[in-house]
């Protein structure tokens, strides 16, 4: 009876072992499936794109989906192997009960990998709902420390910080899949639509956008510089003009009425179609803003205006030289960056961008486009 019981036992057991080595051996064969949460903002989730790019170039067998808000859908049209999936934070999804039901429905699509490039209260509950499903999680460290002393008015340490595009790639290096970001795969210019054929219709050999708005005064250029500029590129080349907002497409609806060779973009297009002529110019002048990564995920040479933050704190466009970012006169004003965002302003520090002169941003633009070789 104690030999049929021990025979028993140990039969038992190595049907448990090999039912649980079947489900290993399962595990493995599921091809890896990725769940990127970025829900916003737009600048931080165009930064990802360069690094999707990367990721399904250097992994193919990888599957993506990238939760996020739906008006950023096109900015992942062009990816292979990369799905986007709606979070409605403002309706279906949100508060808590509106999150589990946005992980009940990604539990469907059988992810394998969590990569949490956000980190904030909504994606670490929908992290925390994973976690009892045992999938591996990575999460973006923001480097807050380092920022705070970067932006600090005393005391300031004043150096490089890690790109944001460099903190994703390093998500999926956590994950088991390292990037290389250094070497990026070149893409080519999509199909222009029809109503995008029309707006080129008629440019000129060279095509400058110019972004002059961003999400808070201190980044943004003055409009009467702006117009200086984008009056003087005019004569030569054609101007696409782009912004969002009634005040913002009445002020640049007034510049192009005003412009020979000029044409305001806001308020004509989709999301889609902006993202189209976008990649149909020859060069992007954008502040420290959503448009400059827009371009520059595209592969358009960026030349980014700066006022009271600082591509130190790792917000520059993807693979633009450090030359192309054109900053104040930090003599003037060494506080500078005064915030990662650009929300904090110190007194006295109400017009630094004046003092980046209408004439360098044409010469900077006149040195990209070779126009003076």
């Amino acid at each position: 009876m104690v030999a049929f019981n021990f025979t028993f036992l140990l039969l038992t057991s190595l049907e448990l072992i090999t039912f649980t080595e079947r489900i290993k051996i399962t595990i493995l064969q599921i091809k890896p499936h990725i769940l990127v949460i970025r829900l916003s903002a737009l600048g931080d989730v165009a930064m990802t794109v360069p690094v999707l790019r990367a990721l399904t170039k250097q992994h193919p067998k990888l599957t993506i989906t990238v939760v996020s808000k739906a008006f950023l859908k096109p900015l992942f049209n062009d990816l292979p192997n990369v799905n986007f999936y709606t979070a409605d934070v403002k309706g279906t999804h949100k508060g808590i009960l509106g999150i589990f039901k946005l992980y009940r429905e990604l539990q469907k699509k059988k992810i394998t990998h969590i990569a949490d490039l956000h980190n904030v209260l909504r994606s670490k509950i929908l992290r925390f709902f994973f976690r009892f499903s045992n999938k591996k999680i990575a999460t973006i460290d923001k480097g807050r420390t380092e920022k705070k002393a970067l932006t600090r008015t005393d005391n300031k340490v004043f150096k490089q910080l890690k790109t944001s595009h460099q903190r994703y790639a390093d998500v999926f290096d956590k994950l088991g899949f390292k990037i290389d970001l250094y070497t990026p795969t070149e893409i080519e210019k999509p199909n222009t639509t029809t109503t995008v054929a029309k707006l080129l219709k008629g440019s000129s050999a060279h095509k400058i956008g110019f972004a002059p708005f961003a999400a808070y005064n201190s980044k943004m250029y003055p409009i009467e510089l702006s117009k200086v500029v984008i009056q003087e590129l005019a004569k030569t080349t054609t101007v696409y003009l782009f912004g969002g907002g009634t005040k913002e497409i009445e002020i640049l609806t007034k510049i192009e009425h005003n412009t020979p060779n000029c044409i305001s973009v806001a308020g004509k297009v989709t999301f889609a179609e902006e993202l189209n002529i976008m990649a149909q110019l020859d060069c992007m002048i954008a502040m420290d803003s959503g448009n400059a990564h827009l371009a520059a995920m595209q592969q358009v040479p960026t030349i980014t205006l700066w006022g009271t933050t600082h591509p130190y704190a790792g917000f520059a466009p993807f693979n633009q030289p450090k030359e192309n970012c054109l900053l104040p006169d930090l003599k003037k004003y060494p506080k500078i960056p005064t915030s990662i965002y650009g929300n904090k302003i110190i007194d006295g520090y109400e017009d630094v961008m004046k003092t980046i002169l209408p004439e360098n941003v044409i010469k900077k633009v006149q040195s990209v486009l070779k126009l003076n070789s």
